[in-house]
């Protein structure tokens, strides 16, 4: 076995990992990094980047049948779902280079293509070597949740991990999970033209604004999907003679009653950390079902060991794991006690349209400031001109204030839903007022004036008031 000694030894090359290894090497730190599965984790491999690709692929099928209120008319639109997926591999493989071992190499990073554990709270082994290092960061990410039900054990099922590789076209995709992956998969299937149910034990997209998740709702069942809510799933078990059921022969058995029949299944109901293979006793590292266990600066008990992204017990998005990295670098480069700061950060379902969120929920903040603290102001890009002009009027801009103008929160829903929600991301960082937000000057016609008017509706009162009427009929007398 051979013997390095580093500064940082990371074990994860995912989001998080790769961030903090290129920023660490490039400054001048001796870095290891472990990673016994594909570089890139989850993210580049099972996760946002062929996730966002297959989406790309169904909405280019679900335009080209036509808009015949545009005047377009499309009768033969065929799909190739094996190429489809093929066009996902494509896009890994484009953006794979840029997380490779070869480039970390060339950063002056020592890769180890090898999974890795605690020997001691400053060695870390593998199969091959054996690295102490002065400080050892966390980055294992996280793995698709299988729940408990009985009989899944025995059916073929998807996760997110192996859905995109599958080239074979299901007959009727039953997805177990109505969260934001369950959500993009059902779209992206439906546009493909499969036929897909979402079996949701709770409510779907329980996190959002559930005003927009309504609208996001009708438009997933006008496109086709079938949403089934506060049914869990009890049983499941595949029959031997499909021929009668047009080879939907997986059955699912909901609590209240209803039988589902599947071609496939595709569980999605959230995701666990990856915690297995890591010895984490033998450091004495203290962690719990949602992670390691950490302080606001991402350091476990053990002060010189860090988790980031997934594995820290925090919210599960490549973004967040982007952001950690950098606290960590400032606490270990440069001894700096920074510390992470969750009151702006955003989050995005890539539906169409896209539902994204930044901040304080509605409920979040009644239940800090109280009710009567707090201003809801909502804007419906049925007024919008450029929504009009597309005809993508279904969705809103909803914004939580303060009552004396502070910015706590906001929620959109609209074709661009993502790119929107960070102007909200930073005037809530900079602590900004609503009227900031009002005074901008928004380029026309775009999504984005939606956000303007809905900044500017928080001083509707007071400027259409019969008090400035009055005020202003004064005025116009000098």
């Amino acid at each position: 076995m051979k013997s390095i000694k580093a500064d940082i030894v990371i074990i994860g090359a995912g989001s998080g990992g790769l961030s903090l290894a290129a920023g660490a090497a490039q400054m001048g730190a001796h870095v290891v990094l472990f990673e016994g599965g594909a570089m890139g984790g989850d993210c580049l491999n099972t996760g946002c980047v062929p996730s966002k690709a297959l989406l790309a692929v169904g909405k280019a099928a679900h335009n080209a049948q036509g808009k015949a209120h545009f005047g377009i008319h499309t009768t033969d639109t065929k799909i190739d779902f094996a190429a489809a997926k093929d066009y996902v591999d494509t896009v890994i493989g484009t953006i794979a280079p840029h997380d490779s071992v070869a480039r970390f190499t060339s950063l002056g990073v020592t890769v180890i293509s090898e999974f890795a554990r605690f020997k001691t709270a400053h060695i870390v082994v593998s199969d091959s070597y054996e690295v102490s290092a002065k400080y050892i960061v966390i980055a294992t990410g996280s793995t698709a949740s299988v729940p408990p039900i009985s009989g899944l054990d025995n059916v073929p099922y998807y996760t997110n991990e192996t859905i995109f590789v599958a080239r074979d076209k299901p007959d009727h995709l039953v997805i177990i999970g109505g969260g934001p992956i369950g959500i993009e998969m059902a779209q992206a299937h439906c546009r493909l033209g499969v036929k897909v149910t979402i079996v949701e034990a709770l409510a779907v997209m329980a996190r959002d604004d559930q005003e927009l998740v309504s609208i996001l709702k009708n438009q997933l069942i006008k496109e086709g999907v079938t949403i089934i809510e506060g049914a869990g799933v009890t049983k499941i078990y595949q029959t031997t003679d499909s021929a009668t059921q047009n080879d939907e022969n997986i059955t699912v058995q909901l609590a209240d009653g209803q039988i589902l029949h599947a071609s496939h299944l595709l569980v999605a109901v959230g995701r666990r950390p990856t915690l297995d293979r890591l010895d984490l006793d033998a450091a004495g590292i203290q962690y719990n079902r949602a992670g390691i266990i950490t302080d606001k600066r991402l350091r476990a008990n053990k002060k010189h060991i860090f988790a980031i992204g997934d594995v820290a017990g925090r919210q599960q998005f490549t973004h967040i794991a982007g952001y950690h990295a950098g606290i960590v670098i400032r606490n270990i480069l440069f001894k700096l006690p920074a510390k992470i700061d969750d009151k702006a950060i955003p989050w995005v379902t890539y539906c169409d349209p896209e539902l994204a969120h930044v901040g304080l929920t509605i409920e979040d903040a009644h239940a800090k400031y109280g009710a009567d603290q707090i201003r809801v102001l909502s804007t419906p890009l049925s007024g919008n001109d450029r929504a009009i002009a597309e005809s993508r009027t279904e969705g809103m801009v909803k914004v939580i204030t303060h009552k004396k103008g502070h910015i706590l929160g906001a929620s959109i829903l609209a074709p661009s839903a993502g790119e929107m929600i960070l102007a909200w991301a930073v005037a809530i960082t900079a602590r900004q007022k609503i009227g900031t937000m009002a005074s901008v000057i928004a380029p026309y016609p775009t999504y984005g004036d939606a956000s303007k008017r809905a900044a500017g509706s928080f001083f509707t009162d007071k400027l259409f008031s019969p008090r400035m009427r009055h005020i202003v009929q004064l005025l116009m007398k000098f």
